[in-house]
């Protein structure tokens, strides 16, 4: 075994301090960016990074960036993919996503299962910061990370107490959609004595009902609120006893002392412990490893898809994006706030999918985004969080144009419908594009009578043709996200 001499252990330290000094002046002087991209499962998180990388390593090749200003202004240099800090998180594996776009037929690439990390370094020429008397060329350097949606629902569980969490969730449990499917499961749990000895046996086969029943809840009645998120994407925690635990009826009505007093081997007991195990060694451990370093946000959301689904699955989205946003830390974040409590100063809201609507549904479209999250956005505002809301397609699918209707000009969309997508697979069809008016997006959130007198049939479109990883992709409004999350750091 070789051994290591005390001149290069003493090297590896030095360049260690090195790399912290470097990192704390990059922050000391704004040269560093935490971008959080959350949203949930479906949002579109994959895409959007891969276009945002693709927009910035590929600036200059066919790039369409006008309102990013230090391209329009012309202190953009290059960007370019770097080995990210942590080294034990997954890289975003921009790779593979970009091949998927751009291959032949084009897909959309696979959804996030974990999280995952990627750094870019941008090189850039400072013209109205200090930094112009010190150098002609600056580097920004900007970590992006991006986690299933899923678990950022757990952060609102630090706040609950197990009881608590029971009731709100056997609440949801009793109404529309989920009563029906979750009658069986709450019967059994009906038959259990909370204080009675508990079988592992028992508790392992109701918690795997319950995950059946979630995987119900998110993939078949397309809901937003699903509680423990790891259970249906448990990542390295598969199989392992923490998540073997489920809300419990009526704790409501047993006595305060008896509900303290229950002993640990009870069934009450038992899923007591696990449900704060999962608290302190999953949930609040991923809030302290990633949470308090952000300190800028995308939340990502596709309100067309809930539309689809109808008045409940709409409601339930407006309950997950509330209780994402109560989990943040926000503030105005200063030099000494940024390096040593970064709180997030910049949000952006990003009602996805926008290349599914005509061009003149952009507009209700981010009002009915804006009436989902008013009252946390309000609270943001008085934080002094700056607050943008945008309709995008990171990654647009669509073209626009005109048709004739009943002797009128009416707005339409043309792309491949992921309905046909598998049908043309078979039948060598692939390629062949459909003509639509998808229809309007109401600007209000839709009432009971909206609901009655209106159906939704927004559809999903595949990604377009002969795009190439070596040029910018087609996009709607990515150079705005760019603009209102970098061009402030960029000056």
């Amino acid at each position: 075994m070789a051994l290591i001499s005390k001149s290069t252990l003493k090297n590896r330290g030095l360049d260690k301090l090195k790399q912290k000094a470097n990192e704390l002046l990059n922050r000391t002087i704004d040269q560093h960016i935490t971008l959080a991209v959350t949203g949930l499962s479906r949002s579109g998180k994959t895409a959007f990074i891969t276009s945002l990388v693709n927009q910035l390593i590929n600036e200059g090749n066919g790039s369409k960036l006008s309102f990013f200003d230090p391209v329009h202004n012309g202190n953009f240099i290059a960007a370019k993919r770097v080995p990210q800090k942590h080294f034990h998180v997954p890289r975003f594996d921009y790779d593979s996503a970009i091949s998927a776009i751009t291959s032949e037929p084009a897909t959309w690439p696979e959804p996030t299962h974990g999280i995952s990390e990627l750094r870019l370094a941008i090189r850039y020429q400072p013209k109205n910061s200090l930094l112009k008397y010190a150098t002609d060329m600056a580097t920004l350097t900007l970590d992006i990370t991006d986690y299933p949606g899923e678990w950022l629902l757990d952060l609102a569980m630090l706040k609950q107490t197990y009881q608590e969490w029971s009731q709100q969730t056997h609440s949801l449990m009793t109404c529309l959609p989920r009563a029906e499917h979750s009658q069986s499961f709450l019967a059994k749990l009906s038959e259990i004595d909370p204080f009675a000895c508990a079988s592992e046996e028992l508790l392992s086969e109701l918690a795997q009902e319950y995950t059946v029943l979630l995987h119900t809840f998110r993939h078949q009645l397309g809901l937003s609120v699903i509680q423990p998120g790891r259970f249906i994407l448990p990542g390295d925690l598969a199989g392992a006893p923490i998540l073997e635990f489920f809300p419990f009826p009526g704790l409501d009505t047993i006595d305060g002392n008896d509900y303290q007093n229950a002993p640990d081997d009870s069934f009450i007991g038992m899923l007591r412990s696990r449900y704060l195990e999962y608290k302190e060694q999953v949930v609040r451990k991923f809030y302290r490893e990633h949470f308090l370093r952000f300190d800028r946000q995308i939340v990502l959301a596709d309100c067309l898809k809930s539309l689809n689904q109808g008045k409940e699955s709409f409601a339930d989205l407006e309950l997950a994006m509330s209780m994402i946003l109560e989990s943040y830390n926000y503030g105005k974040s200063g030099i000494f706030s940024r390096l040593f409590s970064p709180k997030i100063d910049k949000l952006l809201f990003g009602a996805t999918k926008a290349d599914h609507v005509t061009p003149e549904q952009h507009k209700p479209l981010v009002a009915l985004l804006n009436q989902l999250i008013h009252q946390n956005k309000q609270h943001l505002n008085y934080e002094s969080v700056q607050v943008k809301t945008l309709a995008i397609a990171s990654v647009k699918a669509t073209q626009t144009g005109m048709s004739k209707h009943k002797g009128l000009d009416v707005p339409v969309i043309q792309g491949q419908s992921m309905d046909h997508v598998n049908e043309e697979e078979s039948t060598g069809l692939f390629g062949q594009k459909i003509t639509v008016f998808p229809g309007a997006v109401p600007s209000q959130l839709p009432n009971d009578d909206y609901w009655q007198s209106n159906s939704f049939n927004f559809m999903e479109f595949a990604p377009l043709s002969g795009l190439n990883k070596q040029q910018c992709l087609p996009h709607v409004r990515m150079d705005q996200v760019l603009q209102f999350l970098l061009a402030d750091k960029m000056i």
